[in-house]
């Protein structure tokens, strides 16, 4: 590449829900039924709460990646999963509100392959090069596995993002490659809730030994980089040791070949290649060279070389931060019950109408979806939700309000309720209000309490989650809600007077 069509990655940043199920807590439920999954009954995967789908994950994961970027120059996002919540609702339009990127910035979902997220990085490289400005390309996934399978114990849920554009940034381009056939190891058709598994050792030689291998050989001689070169080989599969196969094949060296996080968060599909890339730019050293294959109905191929830059540009979390972060939650009922696979009885306080108004959610979008409050320009008050009227007994002024984000300022427990009462899938439902950094309070929902004791003062920071589903109609609605901020919590948290 010359100097004015070099791209790269710019910033980085990952997400994995901090819930962990041990994979001995499924065979202790399922063993008896399927023993042949003691074999695999060893570590832990990520396990998202009721309230998290792709878009939530998408939402944190470009959270940490943004850091204090300037939100504006993003001129794309792009969201690719196999796990879209909605077939005819834009899923990237709502991470896009969510982020409180400019109205001008265009919008992409990709899916349909196991290799949407490399597919999507390629894609985000390809448009910069050709001036598109700064590409917001986000993996994520929250698939859902029949229960007892080998499929529920390798998998996990988790998501990554990645800035790119013109100039090296963290990590340069130095080729793609590509490669597409119709090979089909699994499969889920349109309408059905899990995918169909074909034979795992025809998958390991037609697919990962040929396809695989050709791919990556072909995508480092066409960027002339000699295979013992290759300082990190990024290519995870449900399948343990395809990586070190093709790797093997093509010459490069076993150390290089990369933890694809099996035992600490599982594979999460077609953000899989991204979690793992962003997972090892974290601890990687300029002037290493990465390669990142995403396997799927052929395989796609990136090969990128860090820079001087990667050392100023590491995430404020992290894959490796959200990882440190879990906890572990052994039951495995609570798991099916957020995954959706099995029905526990409600009770009567669970049935509302949550039909949608469209229209009010339209004209409100950026307090709902963007957490936008206001702040009054005569006084200096900040309040939520916006209104044209101050709520300042300094100056009731009218008409003073400017736009003013919460979403990413931190916020502390002004008054709690754990209610045993209200429906929620996750009882008790924590609730109550929070006095934001700066100014400004609203009542919030709590989630991921865990095993942090809350109480007046305690270090809070805001996710975007689902608030309700309209059953019905198959709408969901998506809102902010309340977490323990883990990172402050090591040290004291002050009262509130």
């Amino acid at each position: 590449m010359t100097d004015e069509t070099t791209v790269g990655i710019h910033a980085f940043g990952g997400y994995v829900p901090r819930r962990r199920l041990p994979r001995a807590a499924i065979y202790a439920a399922v063993g008896w039924f399927n023993p042949s999954l003691k074999g695999l009954a060893r570590g832990e995967r990520a396990m998202a709460c009721w309230d998290e789908d792709a878009i939530t994950l998408a939402v944190e994961a470009a959270r940490d990646c943004l850091g204090n970027r300037d939100r504006h120059a993003i001129t794309r996002v792009t969201l690719a999963s196999t796990s879209h919540p909605n077939l005819d609702r834009q899923n990237s339009s709502i991470v896009k509100e969510a982020l409180n990127l400019a109205d001008t910035t265009a919008a992409f979902d990709i899916a349909g392959s196991q290799r949407a997220g490399t597919s999507a990085l390629m894609d985000a490289l390809h448009a910069a090069s050709g001036g598109a400005g700064e590409l917001l390309c986000i993996a994520a996934e929250r698939g859902r596995q029949r229960a007892g399978s080998e499929a529920e114990m390798s998998s996990g849920h988790g998501a990554a993002a990645f800035v790119v554009g013109r100039g090296a940034g963290v990590a340069r381009l130095l080729g793609l490659h590509s490669v597409t056939v119709d090979f089909v190891d699994h499969f889920r058709a349109a309408g059905a809730q899990f995918d169909y598994f074909w034979e795992a050792r025809w998958i390991r030689e037609a697919g990962f030994a040929r396809i695989a291998a050709e791919a990556v050989r072909t995508g480092l001689r066409r960027a002339k980089v000699p295979p013992e070169r290759v300082n990190h080989f990024i290519l995870p599969a449900l399948l343990a040791g395809a990586n070190t196969l093709v790797a093997k094949a093509v010459g490069i060296r076993p150390e290089a070949v990369s933890d694809v996080l099996a035992d600490r968060v599982g594979d999460t599909g077609a953000a899989h290649p991204l979690v793992v890339l962003s997972q090892v730019l974290e601890r990687a050293q300029a002037g290493e060279i990465l390669v990142v294959g995403g396997f799927g109905g052929g395989c796609d191929v990136l090969i990128l070389e860090t820079t001087a830059a990667l050392d100023g540009q590491r995430p404020a979390t992290g894959i490796g931060g959200a990882i440190e972060e879990g906890w572990q939650d052994t039951n495995y009922l609570r798991y099916l019950s957020f995954a959706g696979l099995i029905d526990l009885e409600r009770g009567m306080r669970s049935e509302l109408d949550q039909k949608p108004v469209l229209s009010a959610l339209y004209r409100e979008r950026k307090g709902v979806l963007g957490l936008i409050g206001g702040r009054c320009r005569k006084t200096g008050t900040v309040q939520f939700p916006k209104s044209p009227v101050s709520v300042s007994q300094e100056d009731w002024a009218v008409n003073t309000q400017e736009d003013y984000p919460l979403a990413d300022r931190q916020a502390r427990v002004v008054t709690y309720t754990a209610d045993h009462l209200t429906y929620c899938p996750d009882p008790p439902a924590y609730y109550g209000s929070v006095e934001f950094e700066g100014g400004g309070r609203m009542m919030a929902e709590f989630a991921d309490i865990g095993t942090v004791s809350v109480e007046v003062g305690t270090p809070m920071r805001m996710v975007f989650r689902i608030k309700a589903t309209d059953e019905q109609r198959g709408f969901t609605k998506y809102f902010w809600k309340a977490t323990p901020d883990r990172r402050r919590l090591s040290g004291a948290a002050p009262r509130l007077a």
